[in-house]
This record gives structure tokens, sequence and C-alpha cells, in this order.
């Protein structure tokens, strides 16, 4: 038998470390060629990585949330198979026999027994994390989604006990395995004291997510402007085109934001640019790529609309849905979240009436959606319900001034409110 290893490929064009974000194996499992072993994280994409062997798994690397080295060793395997080109076999210390007082001499015809597994002792069960804000999307990797699935278990209703809440297979073990039951007789019925606190380590999505908001909010001085904007006829023409749309994708409030955002920057083009702050200067970028940030359950990723100056209403809700159902599924490339110029952000539903959005470093400007309502408004003669939005935006204040921000807001109120201007050439 030989012990090979499986290395951290390279997952991506200059990227030179990974984290560790999932295990699938543990040491003592059998996997097979192909399999997946572990999922790794880089620039808020996730890959899964498989086996190269048939064998027993006898190494593990570290733990989730540990940063690995592209082609550090990841695990061994236990196989009869020889090495992949590139690969080595590393040289494993044989453990050394317990001592026996009075060994037997093994037997010339009997085969030696094969040593019994080792039973694992009893675990503590592990503590539930806090319960999740309602409306908030349980976290849990690929394989625990899929396997929650086949099992008919909804997410949202499984306590998770990994890292910031995470599900883990464990958990599902755990309800799988225990029938269902009531409450349990004799429990208090009134409430209980409870006490104790739990520590989460900050991991994967989230600490990525951590360090993008401490890096924005450290290097840039945000200014906010929130306008009030009724946008009933944005509603009337978005109803209508949807009505005649056949088997083009249905028009949301997005894709008529992001073709006025487009529009918007060609008299501002200001707003359409980097600042690179170590460097000294300003990248005006001629192209209009869109971030779109995009709730997952993994948290908070922003995949890339590219060069929605050049593309139409439809095209763009096709290309939102497609990059958001990639962005959901932990399939996103890393060219498709990367690379924007300006920001949309929205909480949709449950939106508020005014958000304060982080600009996305090294971007100069962001543009957030809150929640739709009807309202009555004075027309000047009586009150009438219209439907009414606010928009929040947020700009360096380094480079963009204050006037230049109220300036571009009031630009995007009227296209909003005229959304015929969208479509009219400069």
């Amino acid at each position: 038998m030989n012990i090979l290893s499986v290395k951290l490929p390279d997952v991506g064009e200059g990227v030179t470390e990974a984290e560790l974000a999932e295990w699938t194996v543990k040491v003592g499992d059998i996997v097979k060629e192909d399999d997946v072993i572990a999922a790794v994280m880089t620039d808020k994409a996730t890959v899964e990585i498989p086996s190269l062997y048939d064998g027993r798994i006898t190494w593990l690397a570290g733990e989730v949330g540990d940063v690995l080295a592209v082609g550090s060793e990841l695990v061994r395997i236990e196989t009869e198979a020889e090495a992949v080109a590139g690969d080595t076999p590393e040289p494993i210390a044989e453990p050394a026999p317990d001592p026996d007082p009075a060994p037997e001499p093994p037997s010339e015809t009997a085969e030696a027994p094969a040593p019994a597994p080792r039973k694992p002792a009893p675990a503590t069960p592990a503590q539930p994390g806090p319960p999740r804000a309602e409306g908030q999307a349980p976290l849990a990797s690929p394989s625990v989604r899929a396997r929650a699935r086949q099992g008919g278990l909804d997410l949202r209703q499984v306590p998770g006990t990994g890292p910031a809440g995470r599900i883990t297979h464990d958990d599902l073990d755990t309800l799988f395995d225990q029938p269902p039951r009531g409450r349990q007789p004799g429990a208090a019925a009134g409430r209980a004291k409870r006490s104790g606190t739990e520590e989460i380590k900050v991991i994967g999505m989230r600490r990525k997510i951590a360090e993008r908001m401490a890096l924005a909010n450290q290097r840039i001085p945000h200014i906010t402007v929130v306008e009030e904007v009724d946008v009933t006829a944005l509603e009337d023409l978005r109803t209508r085109m949807n009505a005649t749309r056949g088997d083009r994708p249905k028009l949301t409030v997005l894709p008529l934001v992001a073709a006025a955002l487009a529009r918007a920057v060609v008299d501002h083009p200001e707003m359409n640019a980097h600042y690179m702050d170590d460097e000294g200067h300003v990248l005006r970028h001629a192209g209009v790529h869109v971030g779109m940030a995009t709730m997952t359950e993994a948290g908070l990723v922003v995949p890339v609309l590219r060069h929605v100056e050049a593309l139409g209403l439809f095209e763009i809700a096709a290309e939102i849905a497609r990059l958001s159902e990639a962005a959901r599924a932990g399939k996103a490339g890393r060219d498709e979240l990367t690379g924007s110029t300006i920001t949309i952000t929205s909480l949709g539903p449950l939106g508020a009436l005014a958000t304060t959005p982080i600009i996305n470093h090294p971007e100069v400007a962001i543009l957030g959606i809150n929640k739709m309502a009807t309202r009555p408004m004075w027309d000047g003669s009586q009150f009438v319900p219209r439907k009414m939005m606010n928009i929040s935006a947020s700009f360096d204040h380094r480079v963009i001034d204050g006037w230049d921000a109220a300036v571009f807001v009031q630009r995007m109120k009227t296209l909003l409110e005229t959304p015929a201007l969208i479509f009219v050439e400069a």
C-alpha cells in the first residue's frame, strides 16, 4: 500500500492561498477517485476538491477556517494506486506497536485477524448557535443543502452548531437519527433562565465580508444622500413590458434601475470610477460594470453585470437572473465576482425607508434601493396615491464633493420618475 497526498490545486489565476470551507471526509473514511473531499474558498468563490485516488483517508491538513497555501498537502490517502504525475508518496512513520509481555507467535497458516475498529468515545452534544434573525438565510455547504433536500428537511428550521451558526452534517445526523417527538415529559412550561456564552470563530464568507467592510470603513469617508422618488410611471412601464414579454425573462425593478444608472454616469463619469488611494489617482471607466449585491446562504456576494450600457432591459434581466443563481449556488467564477465599477444594493421586500450603503472599495459610489410603498402625495389640489421609493446613495467624499453627489442623485431621480429619458441618447 502507498500513502499518497492530494495537494491543494491552483483554484484561480493569481490565487496563492485558500481557506478551508468544509471537510466532507474524516480520517478513516473510504473514498473513491473523484469523490469530493473538501471545499475551499477564495475571493468569495467556493471550489470543491476531488480525491485523486481510491483508498482510505489517513490524515487531514487542518480545520475548517484554516488558510492553506496553493500546492500544500490537503489530505493523505492510503491506496494501492500509483502517484499521479508531479506527486510522490509521503514518508509516513509507522506507529509503534503496543507493548505485549507475552506475544504469541503468529501461525504460519492462519491469517492475521484485522484489528477491530475502535469505538469512538461518546461526544458531548454540540450546542446550537443563537437563533437566526427572521428572514436570515441558513448557512450551510452545498452538500449539506443537497442532503437536506433529499431528506425533506427545511434548513430554516435546523439550528446550526458550526462556526457562525453553520449547519453541519452532524446537525442533520442528529435530526435524522431521532424520532419525531413532542415536548419532553416533565419539561417546565414556563420561562427558564439561560446562561453561558458561545465563542464563534469568524471564518469563510463571513470573514471575507468582515475584511471588506473594515477596509471600506477605514479608508473611505462616506457621504450618503437620501432622496424620495415617485416610481409610479416606472412601475406602469414595467407592467406593460411584462405583459408583452413573451418568453423573455420577467422584468423586476433592478434592470430598470441598472439601465438608469448606466444612463446617469454618461453625464457624471466621475461616479463610474475607482479611487486607487495607495497610488494617488482615480481611474474613470468607460464601460459600466454594475456590481449587484446578492444575499446567499453563505453571505453577501457581489456578482458583476458587465457593460450595462450595451444591454437592453430584457438582456439585463436575464443576466441578473443568471448571475444571482450562480452566486447562490456557489458556482460564480472569479471573473464574475470581480471588476465592478459601481454597485447597486437592495434589501428587496425587507428593505427599509432608508439605508446607508457602504461603498465597495475601491469604487467611489454605491446606490441603495429601498422599499417601495403606495403613499398619499399632494398634487397641488388633492392627495393622490402614488408609488414611492427612497434611494440612498453613498459616495467617497475624498473625490466626490457633496454638490456633485446631490446633482447625481437628482439625475437618478429624474430618470426614474420619467423612465422614457433612460432611452434617450445624449
